[in-house]
């Protein structure tokens, strides 16, 4: 299959690697930084560019750009992009894309289906792209409801093929509310957290904990700030809800309340044992 990748930072060149050294498909990258794009080239990441004249030879397109990007892409190619082709997204967040992608390719005949690969590292760019990033990861894909099971074990073949390990279905809705969760709220956790004056003098007083709260406090501010913005209503809750809790906490050490305390302890541990 001949499969393009737009954007080649990390998602992006570790999925262009990955399908490349399966064997199995033939890979084109687009990219407006030409040095991600020769790097690529060099390193026999891709086969060659993926142009204007070449798109519409595409059977399947992965968009690894920020959200707004993603659909400026698709509103900027949809009429070259080959009837029945697949068109997957990459991004953190997915009502803001999908809703106005699949308008797009149900009006020019090609198929969109929201995807977000559960893997990275906290380090960006192609130079950090490895074959091996998706290995046993999850993919989580938000298909229309009536998208053809052909279409739909195409894709997974594919994404099989990137070495992930599962597939979760969701709509683009419940992705972005779960997401926020899961994902958004801990980097905005950690990357509050290390603004503490305390913390630059935690070196010798810190062991795994500090490393764990801590290791997505350096993330790239622009796209994340993007995404923030893009799904703020669920965003926004799941802050108020934690701010809520912690002045709990306060209070309850405050007022020397030591049963309110254990109390709240206890609830917490509980509360895990049930979200495995």
């Amino acid at each position: 299959m001949k499969i393009g990748i737009v954007g080649l930072g990390l998602i992006g060149g570790s999925l262009a690697r990955a399908l490349t050294e399966s064997g199995k498909h033939e890979v084109y990258g687009a990219d407006r930084n030409r040095s991600s794009l020769l790097a690529a080239k060099m390193v026999e990441a891709i086969k060659d560019e993926m142009t204007d004249e070449n798109i519409g030879e595409m059977d399947m397109i992965f968009i690894a750009l920020y959200p707004q990007a993603t659909v400026e892409f698709v509103e900027a190619n949809a009429s070259k992009i080959k009837k029945d082709a697949i068109v997957a997204d990459c991004g953190g967040v997915k009502r803001p894309i999908c809703t106005p992608c699949e308008k797009l390719a149900e009006e020019n005949g090609f198929i969109f289906i929201g995807a977000h690969p559960m893997a990275g590292t906290q380090f960006s760019g192609f130079n950090a792209s490895r074959g091996n990033l998706f290995k046993n990861a999850t993919m989580i894909i938000t298909p229309k409801e009536n998208t053809d099971i052909r279409i739909l074990e195409k894709l997974r073949n594919a994404l099989n093929d990137a070495g992930f390990g599962a597939i979760n279905f969701t709509t683009p809705e419940e992705h972005d509310k779960v997401i926020a969760f899961t994902s958004q709220l801990p980097h905005i956790i950690s990357n509050a957290y290390v603004k503490s004056h305390t913390a630059v003098k935690q070196k010798g007083f810190s062991a795994g904990s500090y490393r764990d709260l801590t290791r997505v406090s350096k993330l790239n501010e622009k796209m994340w700030s993007e995404l923030f913005f893009e799904n703020k209503d669920n965003l926004c809750a799941e802050i108020d809800f934690l701010v809520e809790r912690l002045s709990e906490y306060s209070a309850a050490l405050k007022a020397d309340d030591r049963e309110g305390l254990v109390a709240l302890l206890k609830e917490g541990t509980d509360s895990k044992k049930q979200a495995k």
